[in-house]
């Protein structure tokens, strides 16, 4: 006998008893002690863990002579550990509660199907199509508790999952949890398709009449022995664990019901069959009352599962006195009869039986259908909301913000509503102490916090306001009135006629002016006008609101007005008109300026042209803000009007300076380069510095695929550029003589300032456009002398490589404004490379080397499809490769640098020996060998570890330079698609890290 073969015999007659914990569904294989150890008080590992490392096993994929990936073997070892799997399973009594509680949705569809296989449901045909009475019991019962869990778990997909809190990012799991994510959700994309026909199968199991059997560990047993040795008793009928009628049908009535509930959300005429189905699990349940073994159904959810269903589908037989107030709150509140709400409410401040979280949830949904313009709802809004507050001071809470807000502007109505409110609110015979203690206290606050002396004679003669205060507290309350007033008699009694005085002119003025401030119909603002007018003619009621705001170059026009009511009906109706576009409410806006334009026309020709242009910038911006989104071209009228605009010529007209930045980028955003080329008046490039500057934009997009030498016109917008973001200087003498040269501001010989430029830029999209603009001021960046990393930029090359006078330059803006670019630019299209690399250059030169392999590799990412296609090689260039490679060292990723040499076009073995040399190394480090396709680094990383005696990392690197697609023989057409499947896996790698 061989030493070998002793040790081995040795080793098995000392086996222990208990095996190791990494092997038990290995010793469980072999020495079939399965039952044994699942009889014990508390196994470990655990049952369900034990189905998923048979799965697990049974489950893995198996590799040919070739190295390729083949499905798992039909053998007799993956055979026994499915088999060790169903009858874990059948020992839960196949549970889907507690299956679902602890494995996952592909390891439970898994075991699933392997049931259905083993009990015998033909493969390929639709469950819908079979006749489950005709069937075994025991198939008819796999497939039912197949399509119970199908329906469960897309009712339970629908939840919202608290999200687990990653850990420290390892590449090895969150590649698992990433694969295992896909995974479930390519199996509930199915279960969804799948769904009705489920719905139907369980539907169809309602019908049944017969008791059904599920498979034990006995029937499995006899399943799996040799045909001709099971004596008929696994196909008889009664073979397996009995599951009677009625908790068959429990079952499947209470997961139809939460399917036809979950359903419900996009279908309310579902919510019937959901009611019906719970209702008759409640019927069930309460005919097999304890002795159910099988049936668990979770009761207190099934509770709740009911009262929502009584609230959306109320019986039709119920009387309004048999229903929860939950359910005539809901009904109220669907029919629109408010006022009950109202009811329902004041009788619950007796009862307490409403949680004061669903009282304020109706509230809240009062107040959005309010704000969306139901102003009939506002005095609902009032009294729910006072309801409501009186609840909060019987329970001991405060006052709520909503009630204070309500109550700003009391009037009679609403003190008499809220006097009704606490008398009912109160039984004044049966209440505790510290309930009229409360509610007295809150109708002292009340009156302390009101101004009009009315409404605190209303409240303190009230019946309840003298029942709860002693005299002692009343008079307390008057004399403390007394002191805020103390020129008004008070008297406990109301004076009636108080209630007939009228409103004082100047309320009635404040109350018109608030109206004006808060309205936008021109009519109205116009109504109002004329009543102020009539009611002083001493105020200016431009001036009532600080919000209003006209461009100084209208404003004197405007002001100069004779007619105060015209002066001030212009300026605020052209206010307005202002601030609605620029919150974007265009239809307002456009309703306020053609009112504008109506009144103007007939007396200011001149302004009639201010609303003309003014109307012209609102329909650019409309249209940008709507159909200009999707890239549907604009109407030619409205290029026509743009047109005449840039070529008007009338005297004295105010003009606003964003009109004509609007105008000039609305064609060129709009591809009109042959008009601001070709077609524009000569007088416009002297008066208009925009559109100068859109025609050099034009015609440099015009000449950029020509021959270099034909961008004459590149060389004039490069010299407007360059001057504009020059400085002018001026000589100074310091304390001891010397003249010095220092830097004073922007230079005036520029055709516009800096500011004034980058301001046009931000109203660009065009991507054409917005690359030229972005390569001039990326070259004017890289021309300083003292630049270290240069930015790189596409059409680069067509920019003049110096400039004379260097000093000139302010680099430091220069700088700002190539970020603040990159910034827009990317805020417009995040998906352009070149862009995107651009950024990358800016935080590599700066020193961010994490952000800049951000933007590296999100470049390559969505050029490639998330690198599943190659990265062109103009994006990826030897350049990038090298800053990539550069970052990484100084983040000591060196494992990521020595696999990064390899993309260059001449792979960089200097730097990659170095690199691994480095045992400081903060990335994954082998477990990034599978990513090196090149066979010396391979090489070198085996004597690296082999003088380290790190025999370990050792046989990584060995296992994979024994890949055979690395052979050196293989044909180049195989080492590249090998180099080029190790490219994307660690690219995606290393985004999933960085992104």
């Amino acid at each position: 006998m061989s030493a070998e073969a002793a040790d081995r015999e040795a080793a098995t007659s000392s086996r222990p008893c208990t095996p190791p914990q990494t092997c038990w569904f290995e010793f469980l294989l072999e020495e079939s002690l399965l039952e044994k150890h699942l009889r014990k008080p508390c196994p470990d590992p655990a049952p369900v863990q034990l189905i998923v490392q048979f799965l697990e096993q049974a489950s893995k994929p198996s590799v040919n002579e070739q190295n390729q990936v083949q499905p798992p073997p039909d053998n007799k070892r993956n055979r026994i550990l499915k088999l060790l799997a169903l009858k874990v399973a059948a020992h839960l009594k196949w549970d889907l509660d507690i299956l679902e509680k602890s494995l996952s949705v592909p390891v439970l569809n898994m075991l699933l199907n392997e049931l259905l296989c083993i009990s015998k449901v033909p493969p390929g045909t639709k469950h819908v199509d079979m006749d489950l009475a005709t069937l075994p019991p025991t198939t008819a019962m796999a497939i039912l508790l197949y399509n119970r869990w199908k329906i469960r778990t897309i009712v339970q997909s629908s939840f919202p999952v608290k999200q687990a809190k990653p850990g420290p990012p390892q590449l090895s799991v969150m590649n698992q949890m990433q694969q295992e994510k896909e995974l479930t959700e390519n199996i509930l994309k199915v279960l969804k398709e799948q769904a009705s026909d489920s719905i139907l199968v369980l539907e169809a199991a309602l019908k049944l009449d017969k008791d059904l059997y599920v498979h034990t560990m006995r029937t499995l047993d006899l399943l799996a022995m040799e045909p001709g040795m099971v004596n008929g008793e696994a196909e008889s009928s009664t073979a397996g664990l009995k599951i009677r009628t009625e908790e068959m049908q429990c079952q499947v009535c209470y997961d139809l019901g939460a399917a036809y509930f979950q359903q419900g959300s996009t279908n309310a005429a579902v919510y019937e069959n959901a009611r019906e189905k719970f209702f008759r699990t409640k019927e069930l349940i309460a005919e097999i009352g304890s002795l159910s073994l099988h049936c668990t159904i979770d009761e207190k959810r099934l509770a709740g599962y009911c009262q929502a269903c009584d609230v959306l589908v109320p019986s039709s037989d119920s009387t309004s006195q048999q229903l929860t107030p939950y359910s005539q709150v809901h009904i109220c509140l669907r029919s629109g009869n408010y006022q009950d709400v109202v009811k329902i409410f004041i009788e619950d401040n007796l009862t307490f039986s409403l949680p004061v979280q669903f009282r304020q949830s109706v509230l809240r949904e009062l107040f959005q259908k309010a704000q969306q313009g139901n102003e009939a709802l506002e005095e609902i809004c009032f009294k729910v909301c006072a309801c409501n507050t009186v609840r909060d001071i019987l329970e001991g809470r405060t006052i709520s913000v909503q009630f204070n807000q309500l109550f700003l502007r009391p009037n009679k109505e609403k003190i008499d509503f809220l006097l009704e409110v606490c008398s009912r609110s109160i039984n004044l015979e049966k209440a505790s102490d510290s309930l009229k203690g409360n509610m007295a206290a809150f109708l002292k606050n009340v009156c302390l916090g009101l101004e009009d002396l009315q409404y605190v004679f209303m409240i303190s003669s009230h019946e309840l306001f003298i029942t709860l205060l002693k005299d002692e507290e009343r008079k307390l309350l008057v004399d403390q009135m007394r002191k805020r007033s103390p020129r008004v008699n008070l008297c406990i009694k109301p004076v009636t006629s108080f209630y007939d005085i009228p409103a004082s002119a100047s309320v009635n003025i404040g109350q018109l002016e608030h109206q004006l401030i808060l309205s936008v119909d021109p009519w109205r603002i116009r109504q109002i006008l004329i009543e102020l007018h009539g009611m002083t003619s001493e105020r200016q009621f431009w001036t009532v609101s600080n919000k209003w705001e006209v461009p100084s170059v209208y404003s004197g026009v405007i002001l100069g007005i004779k007619d105060s009511l015209t002066r001030d009906l212009v300026y605020i109706l052209l206010a307005k008109g202002l601030h609605c576009s620029a919150v974007k409410d265009f239809p307002h806006a456009k309703q306020l300026f053609a009112a504008c334009l109506e009144l103007v026309t007939e007396f200011s020709p001149k302004l009639r042209q201010v609303m003309l242009n003014e109307m012209l910038l609102l329909d650019i911006h409309t249209h940008e803000a709507g159909t200009g989104q999707s890239g549907e071209r604009p109407p030619s009228d409205l290029i026509s009007r743009v047109r005449g605009y840039l070529e008007m010529r009338l005297p004295d007209i105010p003009l606003r300076q964003v009109i004509a930045e609007e105008c000039v980028a609305f064609m060129l955003n709009w591809r009109e380069n042959e008009y601001l080329t070709l077609q524009v008046p000569a007088f416009l490039l002297q008066s208009n510095p925009y559109v100068k500057l859109g025609q050099l934009l034009a015609a440099t997009c015009k000449e950029l695929p020509g021959p270099k030498e034909s961008r004459r016109t590149a060389k004039d917008l490069w010299e407007v550029v360059v001057q504009i973001c020059s400085v002018s200087s001026q000589h100074k003498r310091g304390n001891d003589g010397r003249v010095s040269l220092i830097k004073q501001r922007e230079s005036t010989l520029g055709i516009m300032y800096r500011s004034e430029l980058l301001s046009f830029i931000k109203k660009l999209r065009e991507p054409l456009v917005l690359t030229i603009i972005l390569s001039l001021f990326v070259k004017l960046h890289n021309v300083r002398e003292d630049i270290v990393n240069d930015i790189t930029a596409e059409h680069i090359s067509i920019w003049p490589s110096s400039i004379p006078n260097l000093q000139s330059v302010d680099f430091e803006a220069v700088a700002i404004t190539v970020k603040e670019l990159v910034r827009y630019a990317l805020s417009i299209n995040p998906n352009n490379h070149s862009w995107l690399i651009i950024q990358a250059d800016i935080y590599f030169a700066t020193n961010q080397y994490s952000a800049a392999l951000h933007y590296y590799l999100q470049a390559g990412a969505v050029c490639s499809d998330f690198f599943n296609k190659a990265v062109p090689p103009d994006v990826y260039t030897d350049q990038v490769i090298k800053r990539m490679i550069k970052c990484c060292s100084l983040l000591n990723c060196h494992t990521q640098v020595a696999i990064l040499c390899q993309f260059l076009r001449e792979i960089d073995y200097k730097t990659a020996f170095k690199s691994l040399q480095e045992q400081n190394s903060h990335d994954a480090m082998d477990s990034y060998y599978d990513y090196i396709w090149d066979v010396t680094i391979l090489e070198y990383l085996t004597y690296l570890h082999h003088k380290r005696g790190e025999t370990d990392k050792r046989q990584i690197a060995i296992k994979a330079i024994g890949q055979t697609e690395l052979n050196a023989s293989n044909p180049e057409e195989v080492l590249q698609l090998a180099a080029q499947r190790r490219k994307k896996k660690f690219l995606q790698a290393m985004a999933k890290l960085y992104f």
